[in-house]
């Protein structure tokens, strides 16, 4: 599709307003690496995607005359993709002096062809379960305001409707409101990761002054949880999926007597569904519990599958990186479907070296499936989190995704949590079973080059 267009560079005035450059070509960034977009990565917009403008940062095009880039006086833009697409490049853009920290979104590269907008992106999941164009608002208030006083005692209860629904207009929330799909099941005050990225809190000396959410502040009971798990049981009769680890708290693992008393007070009232856990896998020993209690799936979130690259960002405290191994590995072994949510930072985790430590952790480890989630984060800001560390060049998602698949064909590739049933099938090795396959020299295509190279250049 890329090849059949001329993207122009989008740009923005201080009101707001976005324009197009007719004379200046679209330009993306990946890990500093500037070029033209790859042929296999554009695609229109997505609905229920959103457009930034990006202060304190000019917009930069390529001229196609002289093959340069130039800087405007206009403001860059980015886009925020809709969930089930993982971006694949950054805007280009000058960072000027004083220029404030962007907040905690995803800021994809996006140009203009053909009267609409194009954005380097690709689609990971089709499931519709985040989409809401079709969904009155009105419907949702109804079903709030009916939950509300047939469980007013119910502090979670309480908290996804009034404080995720109706405060942050959180998507899971959402769907736990209309009875539909994933339900989210906070649990947990605290964390033992320091996440650079967090969106719910921030040390007192972080440069990220406001996050999207605001961490629960109370813990509730196994019967508050289980109520949760089966208000959503009776009205999601068909894929329902009961998810611990919600953006606005800390890690559940933190507290595994609770997850199992609820866990299995859940399936001993003959609680049916997948039992999934978000986490970030820290604890291997709790892993263990919740498996015996009736867990069916855990996805572990992670930015790298290289210790240097993850402990960056995740800044553990009391665990290390072999711990979250150590609980993949324990998962698996005991027949728990695992899902890594891989937050994608273009032009970091698309690269030789990242795809050598990926696919060793996937195979040894036996994790069934990667989530192609954005890490929402200023990209100068995760670059300079990142200094020192040798990445390499970018091969683009399409070709990492690709050759990822080619060293582990069993993996599922998506966005969301699957409904698996009550325990699922799984396709993965067990730990132990399976070795690196031989590298297959390879000739060097299109897709594998980072774009045109007249337009490269560092990042301001």
């Amino acid at each position: 599709m890329a090849e059949q267009l001329e993207l122009h560079m989008v740009m923005a005035d201080e009101q707001g307003s976005i324009y197009d450059d007719p004379d200046l070509l679209m330009v993306v960034n990946r890990g500093g690496e500037w070029g033209t977009p790859k042929p296999d990565e554009v695609i229109p917009l997505p609905k229920e995607s959103e457009l930034f403008l990006l202060p304190g940062r000019k917009a930069v095009g390529l001229d196609p005359e002289s093959g340069e880039t130039m800087e405007t006086d206009y403001l860059a833009c980015a886009a925020f993709a809709a969930p089930g697409y993982t971006l694949s490049a950054h805007p280009a853009y000058a960072r000027q002096e004083g220029a404030p920290l962007l907040p905690l979104f995803a800021y994809g590269a996006v140009g203009f062809a053909d009267e609409r907008f194009w954005i380097c992106a690709r689609r990971v999941d089709r499931d519709p379960r985040q989409q809401f164009t079709k969904v009155q608002r009105s419907a949702i208030r109804r079903n709030m305001e009916r939950l509300l006083r047939e469980h007013r005692q119910n502090r979670l209860v309480g908290h996804i409707l009034n404080d995720c629904v109706a405060r942050y207009d959180c998507p899971a929330a959402r769907n736990f409101a209309l009875g539909r799909y994933e339900a989210p099941l906070p649990s947990s005050q605290t964390c033992n990761a320091r996440c650079v990225g967090c969106i719910s809190e921030q040390a007192g000396d972080s440069p990220i002054a406001v996050t999207p959410q605001c961490r629960l502040d109370f813990t509730p009971t196994p019967e508050e949880i289980c109520e949760v798990m089966r208000i959503h049981e009776a009205r999601e009769t068909k894929v329902p999926v009961y998810s611990f680890g919600q953006g606005c708290e800390g890690d559940p693992l933190m507290n595994p007597d609770l997850l199992c008393a609820s866990v299995r007070l859940f399936r001993e009232g003959g609680g049916r569904g997948t039992v999934n856990c978000n986490t970030n896998a820290s604890r291997p020993d709790a892993v263990a519990r919740l498996a015996d209690a009736g867990l069916t799936s855990l996805r572990a979130s992670l930015n790298s599958a290289r210790e240097e690259v993850y402990s960056r960002y995740y800044r553990p405290r009391g665990y290390a990186f072999e711990d979250v191994k150590a609980s993949i590995r324990t998962a698996r072994e005991r027949g728990i479907f695992v899902s890594l949510n891989l937050l994608f930072f273009p032009g970091v985790t698309d690269t030789e070296r990242e795809l050598e430590a990926l696919a060793s952790l996937c195979g040894s480890l036996g994790v069934s499936m990667i989530q192609w989630r954005n890490l929402n984060i200023d990209p100068q800001f995760y670059l300079d989190l990142m200094q020192g560390i040798d990445h390499g060049p970018s091969m683009g998602l399409h070709v990492f995704m690709k050759r990822l698949k080619k060293a582990c064909p069993w993996l599922r590739y998506g966005y969301f949590n699957p409904y698996l049933g009550d325990r699922a099938e799984i396709s993965a090795p067990l730990p132990g079973e399976w070795s690196m396959p031989q590298a297959e020299p390879r000739a060097c295509g299109p897709e594998d080059g980072a774009g045109d190279a007249s337009a490269e250049g560092p990042q301001s």
